[in-house]
């Protein structure tokens, strides 16, 4: 496969793994007997393709004679750079196409805008901190940790405030979850609006974070266990984003976090100090955290009120309505990518569902007409991303690829023609409908909506 999109990593057909040899070889991987017929047939007639295809002048110089591998290039023959020649680490000068892009006129300004991670790029579930997707409501801010506190207060029998010595000498915990904005795949409810998987669902990235649980910092405060039913989280950003969590979620598996993927948390991503709230949509993960207040009821917050709620086909609204449903997406093949000759390919995707663990995904690639049950790789975890591959074999004809997870509450992942049957195209958020990819026979993925 290339990618035309200019969004992630050029991908390339493996024509170096259909050698026939191969088909023997594979018997004794331990791999399942179906798969193992599989591959046997999938590489068997790559091979194939490969050898018709082997005199065309595109492929003459690759294997034998390649000068590649013949001629020794000048960094087998000279010294290497010396060790901590970059202090912090940098991805290669050769993967810089590998960016998270914002969308030109999403919003006025672009401190209120979106930047989008580029999951078509991205292998296992980490999404690397410096390509975390981004959402702000007025820009961010590199905040002094020795200046910044934490106070919880309200209904509770002692206020405190927190430095940040004080929350890192708690005890902590490190857990991996995924976080989506509400807004993802939001431009598709009505129609195919944007051409690549980072555009369509590039308002998701997973990462392993660290803190103190909430339910601790509570419980150290003495919060009112009878009447104390809500807490509401408030933002040090411009904004003083503010989100109302119930006390039920909050002493379940909120974590007030400093740490992400090993590291302090960056200053996009809330640095020194952001909630983590796994399973609910990323606005209630309050960045820049700098107060926690216990109360009776639900705060009347006019940004909760108007936004971040669902418009119905009927003109009402649904509230509160913060967890993200089962969901997945193939990433790879997807859209803005080109295959680039019959045979075996590797689909992939990522999974995920804010209501617990994955239990099966299928891929189909026809539409949905039959499908397949593709392979979970491990770890499968609660409300975190979990990454799928299935095997196919590409015959050169026109097709459609779709991936449907299941999770473990046995909740389905809809198509976008039942979603819309219930919620209309007047939504903003919460659309998990199955994605589409369409493959010509040109090999050219594009983005499409089929029922």
């Amino acid at each position: 496969m290339t990618d035309r999109s200019k969004t992630g990593r050029v991908l390339r057909a493996p024509e170096h793994f259909v050698d026939p040899g191969l088909a023997q070889a594979i018997t004794r991987d331990g791999l399942n007997e179906e798969r193992r017929g599989f591959l046997r047939k999938s590489f068997l007639a790559a091979s194939a393709a490969v050898g018709a295809a082997a005199a065309t002048p595109a492929l003459a110089q690759v294997g034998e004679g390649d000068p590649a591998i013949l001629t020794l290039p000048a960094h087998s023959t000279s010294l290497g750079k010396p060790v901590a020649a970059n202090p912090y680490g940098v991805p290669s000068k050769y993967e810089g196409n590998l960016q998270r892009r914002e969308s030109p006129g999403l919003t006025r300004v672009s401190q209120a805008s979106v930047a989008f991670t580029p999951l078509q790029g991205l292998f296992g579930i980490i999404t690397p901190s410096g390509l975390h997707f981004e959402r702000h409501h007025q820009g961010w801010q590199d905040i002094d940790p020795s200046q910044h506190r934490l106070m919880i207060n309200g209904l509770v029998k002692q206020s405190k405030v927190y430095t940040m010595d004080d929350l890192m000498r708690l005890p902590s915990v490190s857990r991996m979850h995924f976080i989506e904005c509400g807004a993802n795949t939001a431009m598709e409810w009505g129609n195919v609006a944007v051409p690549t998987v980072q555009y369509s669902h590039g308002m998701l990235s997973c990462s392993e974070f660290t803190g103190v649980p909430l339910s601790v910092l509570l419980e150290d405060c003495g919060y009112d266990k009878k009447n104390g039913k809500f807490v509401l989280a408030e933002g040090a950003d411009g904004s003083s984003m503010t989100r109302t969590i119930d006390m039920s979620r909050a002493l379940d598996d909120v974590l007030v976090a400093w740490g992400m993927n090993g590291e302090m948390l960056r200053p996009e991503n809330g640095y020194p100090l952001r909630l983590v709230v796994p399973g609910v949509q990323g606005v209630s993960w309050v960045k820049w955290l700098r107060r926690i207040e216990v109360g009776d009821q639900p705060w009347a917050s006019k940004d909760e009120a108007v936004h971040y709620i669902d418009a119905m086909p009927d003109g009402s609204y649904r509230q509160y309505t913060s967890i993200q449903e089962c969901k997945s997406v193939i990433t790879t093949p997807s859209g803005g990518q080109t295959l680039v000759g019959q045979g075996f390919y590797n689909i992939t995707g990522l999974a995920w569902s804010g209501r617990g663990r994955v239990k099966r995904v299928d891929v189909s690639a026809d539409g949905g007409r039959t499908w397949r049950t593709a392979r979970l790789e491990g770890p499968v975890l609660p409300k975190c991303l979990t990454r799928f591959n299935i095997d196919w074999v590409w015959d050169g004809g026109p097709c459609v690829l779709q991936s449907r997870a299941v999770d473990e509450t046995g909740y389905v992942q809809p198509k976008i023609n039942e979603l819309r049957a219930v919620r209309g195209t007047r939504s903003i958020y919460h659309n998990n409908a199955i994605q589409s990819w369409q493959v010509a026979a040109s090999g050219e993925v594009s983005n499409v909506q089929v029922y």
